[in-house]
């Protein structure tokens, strides 16, 4: 399971504040605005929007809200003013990280996350510098452990996953980011999906002991409460021990 799922992991025991959670709704709606903006209203011909509702159905998002992102969007106005922008560079220890962002100001943006990369000792870098490490995938997380993981498992790779990992209580399943959907709707029949999102996988992975992994993941968490900041990805991952003493501190 990759070290990105594992901080979901934490991040879900640890629960989200009412801030937070009106911060998420509000990163969820610009999404789905810049979906409606690139290929119209109808989720039925719009595959990024289709994905981007039921992630935001997935975070608990209130029905009236997504149907306002999209009625605001199909008539112009902010999602006409956001743009998408990518930075990348090195956080603490070297760990590669690639940030998504969504903005109406390029340049606050990237004053801002170079503030935070900065301020725990990294550096963003040109584009390109770190993007060659990470594939875009189809990343699918499952409740799920125990003697039925294997025929879930099973019955996941019959469905078109590529990869299947089991850990605790939990499965990652990864698929080809247009097998995503299809993958999901399989899994749904037979197990409860907690997330599935096209996400940047790395190809190889940083392990750190607990010490940086907390650094690191605090590093990430700062650059995601970012307002402009849809995502973040790194090559960060850590041991069973420490995703255990991480648990022992949610």
């Amino acid at each position: 399971m990759s070290g990105h799922s594992k901080w979901s992991q934490i991040k879900r025991q640890k629960g989200v504040t009412d801030a937070r959670r009106g911060q998420l709704f509000t990163k969820l709606a610009r999404e789905i605005m810049v979906a409606v903006r690139q290929g119209g209203p109808n989720s039925d011909s719009n595959l990024q929007l289709r994905l981007i509702v039921q992630r935001a159905r997935d975070n608990n998002m209130p029905s009236d809200n997504i149907e306002r992102a999209i009625k605001r969007a199909s008539g112009g106005g902010e999602a006409s003013d956001l743009i998408d922008v990518t930075l990348e560079g090195y956080g603490p220890n070297g760990v590669a990280v690639l940030v998504k962002a969504l903005t109406d100001n390029r340049n606050r943006t990237i004053q801002d996350v170079r503030r935070i990369f900065m301020r725990h000792g990294g550096s963003l870098g040109e584009s390109g510098c770190v993007s060659w490490m990470f594939k875009s995938e189809g990343v699918i997380n499952v409740e799920g452990g125990g003697p039925e993981a294997e025929e879930l498992a099973l019955h996941a790779i019959d469905a078109g996953a590529e990869d299947v990992n089991t850990e605790g209580e939990y499965i990652e399943i990864h698929t080809q980011p247009q097998d995503l959907e299809e993958v999901r709707r399989a899994i749904e029949k037979e197990a409860h999906v907690l997330s599935a999102e096209v996400a940047l996988v790395p190809e190889s992975v940083i392990f750190l002991g607990e010490k940086e992994a907390v650094r690191i993941l605090n590093f990430l968490d700062q650059l995601e409460e970012l307002d402009d900041v849809q995502h973040v990805f790194s090559n960060v991952d850590f041991s069973d021990d420490t995703l255990a003493q991480l648990h022992s501190q949610a």
